[in-house]
Formats: C-alpha cells, sequence, structure tokens
C-alpha cells in the first residue's frame, strides 16, 4: 500500500512538471495552504469557546471566584499530560519556533505540529490561561505548508514562502484582515516582498478570510466603528501616548523574560506547573478580565465601557472614582504580562498577540481618562480613539511590527481616519521600544544565538548554511613524533593537499605542517630520521569551532585571517577544515536557492 501511494505521487509529480510551470503550481499551493490555515484557525477557535461554554456554566455562575482560580491550573495540567503522554516532546512555542524552522531546519518543521496546538492551545486558553491562539494557529499553518512542500519536493526558497502563506492566512482568518496579514507575514518572516512572493500571498490571505467568513460569517473578535473624528489638537496626546506605550512594552518584554529565566532554573516541570499555576490563579481570582484571551475585555473598553471591562472585583464600591478606575486600567496592564509569562512558563501553549491587544487598549483607555480628568486642563479625548491607537503602539513596540499594527487597527475599524495619530503612536512606540530592546519579543532568544532571520539577505544565506556541509575530510593528519620521513612516505605521497592537521593520539588538535616549510628539506634523506613534525609544525591562523561559531563568525575569520583553509574542532578534537572555495560555493549556490522561485 505504501508503495502504491508514492507511485501515484511520483505520477503525479511527473505530470505536473510537465504540464503546470513551478509558478502557477506554488499559487495553487498558496491557496490550499491559506484555506487550511483557514480550517486550523477556525478548529482552534471553536474548541477554545466550546470548552469555555462548558465551563462557564451554573458552577461558575454561583461560584464564580472559585473556579476561576482552579480552571487555569487544570488547563496547563492537562496541556502537560497531552504533551508527555500523546506528543511525547514539546509542541513549539508558536512563531519562534517557525522562525527557528526557518533559519535553521531548512524551513522544515516536525509532522506532530500539525497537531498538537490544536488540541493544547485551546486547552489552555480554554480553562483561562492568559494567553493567545494567534502563535499556536500559525505554528499550525505552518507546519502543514512545510510538510505539504516537502512532499511535493519543493525548494527551501518555497517551503519559507509557504510559512509566510500559513501566517497570512492564520491572522486573515482570525483577525478577517488581509491586508495585514501580508504585512504581518512580510515584517514577521522578514519575506521579501516582489511580484513573486506578493501574489501567494494575496491569494492565501484571501482563501483564509473566506473560509473564515464561511465558518464564522461576518462575526469579527473585534467589533467597532469609528464614532469620534481626529482633530488635529490631540496630537501632541497621541505623541505622548508613544512613549507610553513604548514603556508599556519595555515593561512587558523584560517581565516576560524574567519569568521565563526564573522558571528555567526550576528543575521539576511539577514545581514549574504549581507555582505558575497557583500564581496565574490568584491574579485571575483577584482580577477576573485576565482570564482567557480577553477579546471581550477589549471589545468593552472600545465600547468605553471600562465598568464591564474591568468586572466584579474587590474595588467594585470605589469605581464611582475614575482615579481609582484609571488606576485598576493600569493594574491590568501590569498584571496582564505577569500573567500571559506566567501560562507558558508553567507549561501552558499560546501566543502573545491577543495579550498585546489587551494591554493596548487598557493603557490607551487610562491614559485618555486621566487626560480627560486634569483638573483644570479642560481637555476632552476620544477615550475609544486612544484605546485603538494604544493598540497599535503597544503591538508595534512588542512585535517590531510598525505596519502590521497601523493597518490593523485601519482595517478592523472599517477606515483610515485614524491613520495620522496610528503612524505618529506606532512609529513613536516602535523607535524608542527598539533602542532599548533591539529585538522584539519573538526574535529575543533567536537574535541571541544568532539563529534569527532578518531582511538582511547576506546574513540570511550564512545563517541558513550548515557548518557540516562544508567540512571536507581528506587532509591526511599526522602525529607531532612523526619523523620526516614517515611524514613524507605515509601523508605527503597520498594526499593532494598542501596542508597537514597536527593531532595527537586521542585526536586534539595541536596545529598545522604547510608543504612550503618542509619544500626545502623534503628530499634531504639524511634528514628524515631527525627532523620530526613538532619541528616543522606552526599554529594555525585560528580554527573554527564547531559548536561556537556562527557562518557568519566564520566568514569573518577567513577575512581577517587571509586563510584559504582552516581547520573546525569540537572540543577541541580534530574534524576536518572547511576551505574559502568551498564556502563560497555553497553560499552562491544558498543564495540562487533563496532567491528564486522558477517559472
Amino acid at each position: 500500500m505504501p508503495g502504491q501511494k508514492k507511485n501515484i505521487l511520483t505520477r503525479f509529480l511527473i505530470w505536473r512538471y510537465k504540464n503546470i510551470s513551478q509558478r502557477n503550481f506554488v499559487y495553487a499551493l498558496s491557496l490550499i495552504i491559506g484555506f487550511l490555515s483557514g480550517i486550523a484557525a477556525v478548529i482552534i477557535k471553536n474548541l477554545t469557546h466550546l470548552i469555555k461554554y462548558i465551563l462557564e456554566g451554573n458552577l461558575v455562575v454561583y461560584y464564580h471566584h472559585v473556579f476561576y482560580f482552579v480552571f487555569p491550573l487544570i488547563g496547563i495540567l492537562l496541556t502537560i499530560l497531552v504533551v508527555k503522554y500523546i506528543f511525547k516532546k514539546d509542541v513549539g512555542f508558536g512563531i519562534p519556533t517557525v522562525l527557528y524552522a526557518i533559519s535553521k531546519r531548512k524551513s522544515i518543521l516536525p509532522k506532530k505540529y500539525m497537531f498538537s496546538n490544536l488540541i493544547t492551545a485551546p486547552l489552555t486558553v480554554g480553562f483561562g490561561g492568559s494567553a493567545g491562539l494567534e502563535g499556536p494557529t500559525i505554528l499550525t499553518g505552518a507546519s502543514v505548508g512545510t510538510r505539504l512542500s516537502k512532499l511535493l519536493h519543493m525548494g527551501q526558497s518555497t517551503r519559507m514562502l509557504l510559512i509566510g502563506c500559513a501566517a497570512a492566512g492564520a491572522m486573515s482568518s482570525i483577525y478577517k484582515a488581509p491586508i495585514t496579514a501580508i504585512i504581518f507575514a512580510v515584517e514577521v518572516f522578514s519575506l521579501d516582498l516582489t511580484l513573486v512572493s506578493l501574489v501567494p500571498l494575496l491569494l492565501a490571505s484571501s482563501a483564509a478570510v473566506i473560509t473564515s467568513h464561511f465558518f464564522f460569517g461576518s462575526t469579527v473578535l473585534l467589533h467597532f466603528q469609528l464614532k469620534d473624528i481626529f482633530t488635529l489638537r490631540d496630537i501632541p496626546y497621541f505623541i505622548l501616548l508613544g512613549f507610553i506605550t513604548s514603556l508599556t512594552c519595555i515593561y512587558f518584554t523584560r517581565i516576560h523574560f524574567f519569568l521565563h529565566s526564573l522558571f528555567d532554573k526550576m528543575k521539576t516541570q511539577v514545581k514549574r506547573l504549581l507555582i505558575g499555576g497557583i500564581s496565574i490563579g490568584i491574579l485571575v481570582f483577584i482580577i477576573p478580565p485576565l482570564y482567557g484571551e480577553g477579546f471581550q475585555i477589549i471589545n468593552s473598553l472600545l465600547e468605553e465601557d471600562y465598568m464591564q471591562a474591568l468586572g466584579s472585583n474587590l474595588f467594585d464600591t470605589y469605581l464611582d472614582n475614575i482615579w481609582v478606575v484609571i488606576s485598576l486600567l493600569v493594574g491590568l496592564v501590569i498584571f496582564k504580562a505577569i500573567a500571559t509569562s506566567l501560562t507558558t512558563v508553567s507549561g501552558g501553549v499560546g501566543g502573545i498577540f491577543s495579550p498585546v491587544l489587551f494591554v493596548g487598549s487598557a493603557i490607551g483607555q487610562a491614559f485618555s481618562l486621566a487626560l480627560n480628568n486634569i483638573p483644570f486642563l479642560n481637555i476632552q479625548t476620544s477615550t475609544s480613539n486612544f484605546s485603538l491607537v494604544g493598540m497599535a503602539g503597544v503591538m508595534a513596540g512588542m512585535l517590531h511590527a510598525p505596519l502590521t499594527a497601523i493597518f490593523l487597527i485601519a482595517e478592523i475599524t472599517g477606515g483610515y481616519k485614524l491613520f495620522i495619530p496610528l503612524m505618529i503612536t506606532a512609529t513613536i512606540s516602535y523607535i524608542c521600544t527598539k533602542y532599548f530592546i533591539p529585538h522584539s519579543i519573538y526574535t529575543m532568544q533567536l537574535a541571541k544565538r544568532g539563529e534569527l532571520m532578518t531582511h538582511d539577505k547576506d546574513k540570511n544565506v550564512l545563517m541558513m548554511m550548515e557548518i557540516e556541509e562544508l567540512i571536507e575530510n581528506d587532509f591526511v593528519p599526522v602525529n607531532p613524533e612523526m619523523s620526516l620521513g614517515k611524514m613524507l612516505h605515509e601523508a605527503v605521497v597520498n594526499c593532494s593537499r598542501n596542508i597537514f592537521p597536527v593531532i595527537d593520539e586521542e585526536e586534539n588538535f595541536l596545529g598545522v605542517v604547510l608543504l612550503d616549510d618542509i619544500r626545502s628539506i623534503m628530499f634531504e634523506s639524511e634528514m628524515y630520521e631527525t627532523v620530526f613534525v613538532s619541528e616543522v609544525m606552526r599554529n594555525a591562523p585560528t580554527v573554527i569551532d564547531f559548536e561556537e561559531d556562527s557562518m557568519e563568525k566564520i566568514m569573518q575569520k577567513f577575512q581577517n585571517t587571509s586563510a584559504w583553509n582552516l581547520p573546525v574542532v569540537r572540543q577541541n578534537k580534530y574534524m576536518g577544515f572547511i576551505s574559502k572555495s568551498k564556502l563560497l560555493t555553497v553560499y552562491r549556490r544558498k543564495l540562487i536557492e533563496v532567491t528564486s522561485i522558477k517559472n
């Protein structure tokens, strides 16, 4: 049966090569992947809402706070059990996992990612984990795209493009914002926006949004229509909001990575689960709006109904004081960042996209209310507009994606009347945040390890090269105690190379012997037994560390030393040589591969 399937696939591929151009085939695949990403979004979103609907029955109505305390812990526990006993290994971390696959795994994701997040993300978020579903949806769609492209023998550049199509499809389906989805794929996944890449992204985004409309109708996550027009007198306040949202981004990012580093030091998963799960339970118990994704809270804020957004809490009796309300909104910002980080570090599966929108809407609303209630200044601002622009500001800074932030808010409001304040706040937030935090929350860890894809083609090609494919092993090693005569008969005669690595009995690398160094004595037979390798060896110009050196650093070493061959060591054990000619040949081949899609 497997042989028959393989035969059918082979015949299909032969037919395809004869009848369909590569470009048209990529267009067809982008439509399929857009549709499948839309389906993934539908499944994840519906499963999450189903779990939430089941849990929020009579028990929660009558014993509201008690169950909000235990549900997140139960959800994370179930997620951990599913990961451990069904999928056996980790199930990925959303967008960072996809970015890692692009840079270090030739744009290939494991099969399990096609299904794992369909189960684990709804369990985490449906039970009240304070995280989003966008990252898991993108990872699911990207995994489907890479497996399909590998099955159909697509090259690495095409696989990378189809990952972008999956990301665009997921975002388009979730937010019904097809233009934003394309910009998101370009900004976050560092795709080149050319006609070759634009058409597949358009097709995938369109297919996904149509799929979403088919299953969800006209329902949208963020339902809002502009009520107040933008006025020029508000520009100084939007400038100030840009700085405030930047501070919010810096806080969110640093608390996120602080908690990750703190929990990474805990030796057991049980300890992380108990501390993290109970902490989330306490936060949700005290601050119910932190429960789940938080889109209901965002919509309440956009409707300027901050009383509904804050819900029942310990400060109900003080909500007639507007400064208490402002303080509570700031508290939502502070504790949402903590709750989201705790959800993922304790074992839950979820993203940070919707928490970013939550935080942005709360800080925008708090800022507007503060302006409107400062005595004697007589300022009147639109709190809904400031909530929207606050969302764009935090998104631009956190994700380092200002265009995505601007166009998302413009699309969900059904117009571009807020374009000027969106541009002002998003730009200021992005510039200020990037100054203090050079990389987005998605890419911070990858950048530290030198594994981050950017719009710099040269760096991308170097990063996608594998050191294993460059190592040459046809160099004959010699021992430092070996005599000149023995070296000539056992190494020089049997090797076409002019460089010989010197290693000891434990294969530790000691240095090199160059043919030029022994050329003047190699025909003097009386020296064959009196001169030894240890006397004619020299240090290598530098060595390449297999485990530590990135391809960019390796290229820099060749440039600094002007060497044509450099030895490769692993824990000081000799592995082989990398030649400059091989490095440049592979670089050129990889550059052609990742920058072209044939017709």
